[in-house]
């Protein structure tokens, strides 16, 4: 296992012992394509596990060889000969050593190696996957399999299969050599061995499903506790310390009572142990001590007998306790190739098409209609065509759930229409490869994605391959250099965890600034400003200027000051265009964009206006929508 010290590794093992084991243990059978890329670590590992078997089994017939000589003192026992025979023990002994720290050593590899690659494998997939996956699949239950799955795996994998071939060598060998030694006492082992077993694996299982319970009642305590202390301002205005108290107490005694039963069957089990593995080795003693008083046998072999019984003995309950480990694996296994097998509802066709280069950025929507996988009765777009020429810039308005961001959806291709066709310079996005697609976009999202490193490589998220420089004149273009400065490590400052340190403005000026960083030929701002106060917003619409200057920009929906400058504005209504025109166009036909405009600006939609409207040149004021 890991370092337990650290709360999140211990917290992911505890989540790994919790997770539903599988019926059946062929799932693990998946696991060998990883194994079968280090076939050379492998051999070395099997080679480690023979020789340890072999060195193991080599110390019961040495110790009845033994008490033989010491009875036959007359028959070669001299000091010189036992000298040799002692020191052939403890070259015994130096090869078992060797030859298990080896086992442990290629093993323990193989596991860290296995599960790193199969970590690496799931990511890499899941990274392919599209949004509809993540529709239907919570992003917490991806990230558990990763962590707390792959944890079990490696316990399997580094740990327990070492153990199980271990005991399972050390089983068919001892067995053998019981054979080799007593026939007779052999039968009497292998008929009492099941009935000494099969109590304990069901009891262990037991014990198992109690220890799991018990897991699962001290996590329910310490659940409550952090979530009442991380709200004790609530809980004590509202006065309900003694309520969460009492029900704090109710579940510890909850936890106490299950850790109880857990108790209990621990000690019954340890009772068993004890009574039915000792009387089985007096009752095989019993019986042996009357093959040697009858001449049958030699004390030395009895000796050797009960040596190679409790290496059976034992290895057989080991193997019976590893299993549960193995059930657990395999449903570790079957989760994380439920991850590997689904596969990408978008992805490149076998033969993508170039782009043009270079590209002009020119779009067409051509008859699109597209509902959402999780919701496949409701139409997010319903016909929809739209033109757009290299360089120009066009404003999508409208209501909540006009179908506004489904457009710029489809144009990433993160989903592809149930009909009609999109075409980035004339080609069709589905004939072409979709990282092609998208390198030639950057979007300035409403919902600004900062990552918890320094403020120059959320800038360089834009182009990866950017140097400082370019990032520097990227930060000025978004109006941002003067905060930076001002910052103590200046670009070098960490900004926490999404962000945490920024401000909504700020994290929305570094999103731009990653966009203007990207330098693409097609533009998408979605609410690009939305988190900017007044005068912030003054700064960045200078940079946003520059940035579309040239560019094919596609407005979801912004501020008047923006709708101003759009060559076209786009009015949506239930994923249909409803108008298309200018600002003043559109105010004189009156309709939905006219009823919009007088609601943002005058709060009153009762008729529609016969003009413009007054004060609607004021930059940044107020949001269509």
């Amino acid at each position: 296992m890991s370092d337990t010290s650290n709360p999140v590794v211990e917290a992911i093992e505890e989540e790994a012992q919790r997770r539903r084991p599988a019926k059946r243990v062929r799932p693990i059978l998946r696991l060998l394509p990883f194994l079968a890329v280090y076939r050379g670590m492998v051999a070395l590992a099997v080679l480690a596990l023979v020789l340890a078997t072999l060195a193991t089994l080599a110390i019961p017939m040495a110790g009845g060889r033994l008490v033989d000589l010491l009875n036959n003192a007359d028959n070669g026992a001299t000091a010189a000969f036992i000298d040799r025979y002692f020191l052939a023990l403890i070259a015994v002994a130096l090869v078992l050593g060797v030859a298990s720290a080896a086992r442990f050593y290629f093993v323990s590899w193989l596991g860290e190696r296995v599960v790193a690659d199969l970590r690496q494998a799931v990511y890499a997939h899941v990274l392919k996957l599209s949004p509809a996956f993540f529709e239907l699949t919570r992003t917490g239950e991806v990230l558990s399999r990763l962590t707390a799955d792959t944890t079990l795996i490696k316990t399997v994998v580094g740990s327990s299969a070492s153990i199980a071939l271990r005991n399972l060598f050390l089983f068919v060998g001892a067995a053998s050599m019981m054979v080799f030694t007593s026939p007779r006492l052999s039968s009497l082992v292998l008929f009492a061995i099941p009935m000494i077993v099969l109590p304990l694996v069901f009891l262990g299982r037991w014990v198992r499903r109690l220890s799991r319970s018990a897991q699962d009642r001290l996590a329910d305590t310490s659940a409550f506790g952090t979530e009442s202390l991380n709200a004790i301002q609530t809980v004590q205005a509202f006065t309900h310390e003694e309520h969460d108290r009492k029900q704090f107490f109710d579940t510890v005694e909850r936890s106490f009572d299950t850790a109880r039963a857990r108790i209990v069957a621990r000690s019954v089990l340890t009772a068993l142990i004890f009574f039915l593995g000792l009387s089985s080795v007096v009752g095989v003693i019993w019986f042996g001590m009357k093959d040697v008083i009858a001449g049958e046998m030699t004390g030395g072999s009895l000796a050797q007998f009960i040596l190679y019984a409790l290496f059976a003995s034992g290895a057989l309950a080991a193997l019976s306790e590893i299993w549960g480990d193995m059930q657990m694996a395999a449903g570790a296994t079957e989760r994380l190739m439920e991850l590997l097998d689904v596969e990408p509802q978008i992805a490149a066709p076998a033969a993508p098409l170039a782009l043009p280069a270079p590209s002009r950025g020119e779009l067409r929507f051509e008859n699109i209609t597209f509902a959402y996988p999780a919701r496949p009765g409701i139409s997010a777009l319903r016909g929809f065509s739209l033109n757009v020429d290299p360089g120009e810039t066009v404003a999508l308005v409208g209501p909540s759930g006009a179908g506004k961001s489904t457009v710029f959806q489809l144009l990433l291709r993160f989903y592809d229409p149930q009909s009609g066709r999109i075409a980035l310079d004339g080609v069709d996005v589905r004939d072409a490869d979709p990282r092609d697609v998208r390198a030639r976009i950057a979007v300035v999202p409403q919902e600004t994605v900062i990552f918890g490193t320094t403020i120059a490589e959320n800038i360089r998220y834009g182009r990866p391959d950017a140097g400082r420089a370019e990032i520097e004149a990227a930060a000025r273009a978004a109006r941002i250099d003067d905060f930076i400065a001002r910052l103590p490590d200046g670009y070098d400052t960490q900004v926490g965890e999404r962000g945490v340190t920024l401000s909504g403005g700020q994290r929305q000026r570094l999103a731009i600034a990653r966009a203007i960083l990207r330098d693409a030929p097609v533009l998408l701002l979605d609410e690009a400003t939305s988190a900017l106060d007044a005068e912030s917003e003054a700064a960045v619409q200078q940079a946003l200027e520059g940035l579309m200057r040239g560019r094919t920009t596609l407005v979801i929906a912004h501020r008047l000051a923006t709708v101003l400058k759009a060559d076209r504005i786009i009015v949506m209504e239930e994923g249909r265009v409803v108008a298309s025109g200018t600002h003043d166009e559109l105010l004189r036909q009156g309709g939905l964009y006219a009823r919009l405009a007088r609601l943002q600006f005058t709060g009153d939609l009762a008729g529609e206006p016969s003009g413009p409207l007054p004060g609607t040149i004021s930059a940044a004021a107020g949001r269509v929508q």
